[in-house]
């Protein structure tokens, strides 16, 4: 048809052109629009061109039978056919059952047999900082979603005070021209003076068309990226000069037979107000620095760093349901399948990034943030823990994670917390009150390493389901291994294993016998004078150091070796005791 057209004359030839270079403009400008329906080709090219094929064959045969019944018959089989792969990929999830399997073959999984310490706790979640956030801007403003982030080696909530997307013309002429950075680790957050830091964004998260931060992404990508990476979540952090930037994580698909997520890298935009130039940059070829995933290693800040897309690490730990086989997580196996818990109340739902310490656990990886998760068993009756997964957050290939269900601890997971929270306190409204976010509180206290969660107590605004933010919230730690809550002081987060050995140490002695427990330490520390070294002190006796200024060196001495042959005592005790649960394993 176009052909005979274009055979009728020179105006005809004109009108070919002119639309056939308008046709190529759209294509090029406004690949960011499109570029949604390039991915789900990706993502489904497998199935899209099985069912192609089928019915390329099936409508064939239909036209070249000849009688009516033979072309019902036809048509029944195309129908039963495409009904059974609606059924089966989608209704039964086999086509992401197949796609986590990928997940899981690509992984490089790394057992652990020693729980890393968490360190720099972070005390408030994520929500309650979103919503102080907000209740800190003007009408005209949003926050974006917070994210942790670390920020001169500390780690801080950081979000963008950027246009409102209710007023759809701030979008367009202004620009984001602040970011919040508060500390993670204090009970007192601010939202003023140098927490808000002064920095220019023309490239937002709410900012519209080309100055939108998926469309100038987008608008990036050469065309074998147009159709195998996405954008994910923006972070606001420092780069290795300590300008801000932002930096999206960026999802990339891989396999042809169901494709599936992983790391793609990042893209890095910087910051300042853009002119005539950077204009016509973005509605070309778009904004920011490609950084592939095994490049990532050269730009020291993106490592140790929070970048990895949450969408990615929750298929990562997903994929651990194989670990007893292909065919474990069927319905009628599921011996060590398992599932992310996520409840209800909670809006900010698993992974919790927390910052780990590894050290002593003799595995070769970083110490820093991590996306951890809880895996617990399927049926929705059982809440035990079943692995601790560690994902490091900087997208680094690795995946660690620690068989609690293996070793029989017992321990209880956090979907079994909240009912913990609101029988250990009857007296709060859990109408409006909800226990939220139990991420890992894991410390060696009393001779053991153990795993407690620490919950926050948050109100939720009626009629809103937003969670009001307090600069005070109520905290509480739950042992997972005896269930029992201890409700600490959100002022003194110093003071927290103390409070804990204080309610637990006695549970602790009658089910686990006399072991070196907290209060029952001592240390060494130096002190100013000139005739003594060193004294001995209780970590939390004060009169102690009065009482050793009144004593001789001999004296002093005498007690070192007394305390020092009685820890190697209680040492050895407890590694006999360790010795035997290990036989009888």
């Amino acid at each position: 048809m176009i052909k005979n057209y274009w055979n009728k004359g020179g105006k005809q030839k004109r009108i070919v052109i002119i639309f056939s270079l308008i046709i190529i403009a759209l294509l090029f400008f406004m690949r960011d629009d499109y570029q949604p329906a390039l991915l789900f080709v990706r993502k489904f090219i497998f199935i899209i061109l099985l069912c192609g094929i089928i019915l390329f064959f099936g409508l064939r045969s239909f036209r070249n039978q000849a009688s009516t019944g033979k072309r019902i018959f036809t048509l029944a089989i195309l129908a039963v056919f495409f009904g059974a792969l609606y059924f089966v990929g989608w209704k039964m999830e086999l086509y992401d059952y197949m796609k986590t399997y990928n997940v899981f073959n690509d992984l490089n999984r790394v057992e652990i047999s020693k729980l890393p310490l968490t360190q720099n706790e972070r005390i408030q979640p994520l929500k309650n900082i979103h919503s102080m956030g907000n209740e800190s801007v003007g009408e005209t403003k949003d926050v974006s979603l917070p994210h942790l982030v670390r920020v001169d080696e500390e780690n801080k909530w950081t979000m963008a005070i950027q246009p409102t997307e209710k007023y759809y013309w701030q979008g367009m002429k202004d620009n984001t021209e602040e970011v919040f950075s508060v500390s993670s680790t204090t009970p007192f957050p601010r939202f003023s003076n140098e927490n808000r830091i002064p920095v220019t964004f023309a490239i937002g998260e709410s900012l519209k068309f080309s100055r939108n931060t998926y469309n100038a992404v987008v608008q990036r990508f050469n065309p074998w990226m147009l159709v195998n990476y996405e954008p994910s979540d923006t972070f606001y952090m420092k780069n290795d000069t300590g300008q801000w930037v932002e930096v999206v994580s960026l999802i990339k698909w891989k396999g042809f037979f169901f494709p599936y997520p992983t790391f793609g890298g990042v893209m890095i935009i910087e910051n300042g107000e853009h002119d005539a130039n950077d204009y016509i940059e973005r509605i070309t070829i778009g904004k920011g620095e490609f950084v592939a995933a095994d490049e990532t290693k050269n730009y020291p800040f993106l490592t140790k760093q929070n970048t990895l897309a949450e969408k990615v690490s929750r298929l990562q730990a997903e994929s651990l349901k194989f670990l007893g086989g292909f065919s474990d997580p069927l319905p009628w196996n599921m011996k060590t399948a398992v599932k992310i818990p996520d409840l209800e109340a909670d809006q900010n739902q698993l992974p919790f990034v927390t910052d780990f310490n590894f050290d002593g656990t003799q595995i070769s990886t970083y110490n820093g943030l991590y996306h951890w998760f809880g895996l617990e068993p399927v049926g929705e009756e059982r809440s035990s823990l079943t692995y601790s997964i560690f994902i490091p957050a900087d997208g680094t290939q690795q995946l660690f994670y620690y068989n609690h269900a293996e070793k029989k601890q017992g321990y209880a997971g956090i979907s079994a917390m909240p009912s913990k929270v609101r029988e250990s306190k009857k007296e709060y409204d859990w109408t409006v009150n909800k226990a939220v976010e139990f991420r890992p509180y894991i410390k060696d206290i009393a001779g053991r390493r153990r795993l407690f969660f620490l919950g926050t107590v948050a109100s939720v605004s009626e009629g809103t389901g937003n969670f009001d933010g307090s600069a005070t919230p109520d905290l509480a730690l739950i042992d997972s291994e005896y269930r029992d809550v201890v409700w600490i002081d959100v002022k003194h987060p110093s003071t927290w294993d103390q409070e804990i050995y204080n309610q637990l140490n006695e549970a602790w002695r009658s089910s686990e016998g006399e072991v070196n427990f907290l209060n029952e330490d001592t240390k060494i520390i130096d002190v100013v004078g000139d005739d003594l070294n060193s004294v001995i002190i209780n970590p939390f006796d004060n009169e102690v150091i009065e009482e050793t200024e009144e004593l001789s060196i001999e004296e002093l001495q005498r007690q070192v070796d007394s305390i020092k042959k009685l820890k190697k005592t209680d040492e050895i005790k407890r590694l006999k005791r360790e010795l035997d649960s290990l036989k009888a394993l």
